[in-house]
């Protein structure tokens, strides 16, 4: 070969190495700038949420009770929404028009999950020539509003399952992490009524009132919907996320009672409205033929949610009483931090288990994190139960206030909106309605049992309460293909945005409308987790109560006895009924047995269980179980004060010092304990 024609070949060589680094040198291109926009969009929210940290610093050294840090985050999240919207300069978005095959052989009917695109990797093609081609992969986003969106645009909003497998959990986790109240398990028959039945209920007069609405709108919008989506649409409105009024409760003291009822419902309802929904969607998919009306599979329908919600529960359930078992057999509180990860890691796992086996992983991860509580606890260092506690309650806060943040920028950012004004108009009144239907019928059903019964301005403000936040909204954004879940998501987002701003601002005047008392209460540490400042009287449901009488079932030491020679008090019949009978059974069935054999309580099973089971008793019963004193445990278990054996007679004249030695300050007033050191 002359050297002139290798030097030809050489040439030619460099130049097909050009071509082919200047590709790669595009590529990288285009992935830098696609970083910088993920950057920029992290870097934006992030902002938000310290700017809200910021303002709630100074609404709190200001004493600013008129708008929660909720309200601020979807304050905050408009503006920057509308910013993004209307001020950023928007450029078109390149894209080229693919046309499926002629005789293509998918179902056109749904889009492919994947789009492999087959791209020329030359341009100037000679006919006859072999072609080389690149094959790409598009994932499925949805369907395209608007072509001239600028980047951040499309960059601004997140994949509906980022929420329920990250945002979702650590919330839901740190709502049954803090159930530790001992007013939850007396009201637990009014919390149950009104999260499982009310909300059921709820969602059906929702439905049926909204597709009555719906008939009467223009027929373009009436044809897209059907009333499986308008009961739809009650299921993913009904629940609730009282966060504001929570937080406002917490700073006023207001009575727990009222505190427990409306905490444990919000809790409850929002795994009932998952569970709910996800029947409701496969009513028509797994079980009607036609979509209509089916007896057979309307009861199909019942089973399944019955089915899902007691399965997700009991692995929950599991997961939590598994790691209660590890961490009081092993010496793994030796490493508190290895002990903390392995906490997290099994609370995260009852999560994915249940969403693998296709159950709802927010009911396995709600009822975990309350037996992670009730048990593992208890068994945890006490670095590990401060670490736990602290990093689920900052987790909870970063997470709902990106939630409600990101609520107000998706407002102006997100392109599946569809906004109808007469839809909105009667979400609103609908939802109103539906609230109304799940407390007030309830209330007076429970009231003809219920000793004492709840108030009617405690209804009121059970009702008033009803605010809807991230739950709904999650629900919401997860399918926004169609034109009715569209209305939807738009009429959800302002509901959610209307009651977290004006009814969370509102919520003081509510207190003080309806004479709802409020003071100073007990601050016990041991009781709650993040929520310490309750009051603890329940004076305000049971007014015919002696003011002498303090939650704690002691008598005012300095208030004066009818008789002297009154040795002991009598239990009245009304102060057994404020416990729900099934906290009682489930008190008496957790302190004999599932008490000691998941923690290091006492009494042993040695002496609890029937003499044939002494072999395995000896077993699951540790040293320090048979070393320990009776009351050793009592001290550092936070959740002691649950209250929920039956009231025993205790002598008017008790020394203090006989129940807690080392206090210095023995004077017991009507509030609670008032000791300096405990």
């Amino acid at each position: 070969m002359s050297p002139v024609v290798g030097s030809a070949f050489f040439l030619f060589y460099l130049l097909a190495l050009c071509n082919a680094s200047g590709a790669d040198i595009a590529l990288d291109a285009k992935a830098t700038l696609l970083h910088r926009i993920d950057s920029l969009n992290l870097l934006i929210y992030t902002c938000l949420l310290t700017l809200t940290v910021l303002t709630i610093w100074v609404f709190k050294h200001r004493r600013v009770s008129w708008l929660h840090e909720t309200g601020l985050a979807v304050i905050y999240g408009l503006i920057v929404g509308a910013i993004i919207r209307y001020a950023s300069s928007t450029n078109q978005v390149t894209y080229i028009d693919a046309h499926p095959a002629p005789d293509t052989k998918y179902n056109l009917s749904v889009p492919p999950d994947i789009l492999r695109f087959r791209f020329p990797d030359k341009i100037q093609i000679s006919s006859g020539d072999t072609v080389p081609n690149k094959t790409y992969a598009y994932s499925f986003r949805g369907e395209i509003v608007n072509l001239e969106q600028n980047e951040i645009d499309l960059k601004a909003t997140f994949d509906p399952e980022i929420f329920f497998n990250i945002i979702l959990p650590p919330i839901i986790f740190h709502a049954g992490y803090c159930l530790k109240r001992k007013y939850f398990f007396r009201n637990l028959g009014a919390i149950l009524t009104f999260a499982m039945v009310g909300t059921a209920l709820s969602a059906l007069v929702i439905g049926a009132l909204m597709y009555g609405f719906v008939q009467l709108m223009p027929a373009s919008l009436a044809s897209s919907f059907t009333f499986l989506d308008t009961l739809y649409f009650g299921a993913l409105i009904s629940p609730t996320d009282p966060l504001t009024v929570l937080a406002i409760f917490s700073q006023l003291k207001v009575d727990v009672n009222l505190y427990a009822m409306i905490f444990g419902e919000s809790v409850l309802n929002d795994a009932v409205a998952l569970v709910l929904s996800g029947a409701i969607q496969n009513y028509e998919k797994r079980y009607s033929v036609d979509g209509g009306f089916e007896i057979t599979a309307f009861l199909a329908a019942i089973g399944d949610f019955i089915g899902i919600f007691s399965l997700s529960l009991l692995v929950g359930a599991l997961l939590g009483c598994f790691t209660a078992l590890m961490t009081k057999f092993t010496h793994v509180r030796d490493w508190p931090l290895l002990e903390s990860a392995l906490f997290v890691l099994m609370s995260y796992a009852a999560f994915l288990i249940a969403e693998v086996f296709e159950l709802t992983g927010v009911v396995a991860v709600l009822f975990c994190g309350i037996c992670q509580a009730h048990y593992t606890y208890n068994n945890l260092s006490s670095d590990s139960r401060n670490r736990t506690k602290q990093l689920f309650e900052l987790l909870n806060f970063l997470a709902e206030n990106f939630i409600f943040t990101y609520i107000g920028v998706s407002m102006f950012t997100f392109p599946k909106h569809h906004f109808d004004p007469w839809f909105i108009i009667a979400g609103f009144l609908t939802s109103t309605l539906g609230r109304a239907v799940n407390i007030y019928p309830l209330s007076f059903l429970l009231n003809l049992g219920r000793k004492p019964p709840i108030p009617m301005n405690f209804q009121h403000m059970l009702f008033f309460s009803g605010l809807r936040g991230a739950m709904s909204f999650a629900l919401a954004i997860r399918n926004t293909v169609s034109e009715a879940r569209q209305a939807m998501l738009t009429t959800t987002s302002l509901i959610v945005i209307a009651t977290v701003v004006l009814q969370g601002g509102a919520a003081t005047h509510a207190l003080a409308y309806l004479r709802i008392p409020t003071g100073q209460g007990q601050n016990d540490e041991n009781e709650a987790l993040p929520y310490r400042d309750v009051r603890s009287l329940y004076q305000a449901t049971d007014s015919g109560r002696p003011t002498g009488d303090v939650g704690f079932g002691l008598r005012n030491l300095d208030a004066p006895t009818a008789s002297s020679d009154m040795a002991t008090e009598t239990p009245r019949s009304g102060e057994a009924g404020e416990k729900a009978r099934l906290a009682r059974l489930w008190g008496a069935l957790d302190s004999r047995l599932l008490k000691p054999l998941l923690t290091h309580a006492r009494p042993p099973l040695t002496e609890t269980l029937p003499g044939f089971l002494s072999p395995l008793a000896r077993i699951l019963t540790t040293t320090r179980q048979y070393t320990q004193a009776d009351n050793s445990l009592r001290r550092t278990d936070s959740d002691s004060d649950l209250c929920l054996d039956e009231p025993q007679p205790v002598p008017t004249s008790i020394d203090p010092q006989q129940l807690w030695p080392g206090l210095v300050d023995t004077r017991i007033s009507v509030e609670g304990i008032t000791g300096s050191n405990i």
